[in-house]
């Protein structure tokens, strides 16, 4: 997985595989995802996100992983 911000677009997209994307559908305003054709996930986008969450510092993000 890969998380990327990009601040002149003010939007955060996150690569779930390497596939390309087959299409896109808006599940919810300024929430974009990603499907391969195989209808796999393979990418979130938020948009807005300076709006979504102003007072997150992006240089700063953590990754966690819950014990199964």
């Amino acid at each position: 997985m890969k998380l990327k911000v990009d601040h002149q677009a003010d939007a955060l997209y996150l690569t779930m595989a390497e596939t390309p994307a087959d299409r896109s559908e808006e599940v919810s305003p300024g929430i974009v995802v990603d499907y391969d054709k195989h209808d796999r996930v393979v990418g979130i986008e938020m948009l807005y996100l300076s709006k979504r969450a102003p007072d997150t510092n992006v240089n700063h993000l953590f990754y966690e992983s819950v014990p199964q």
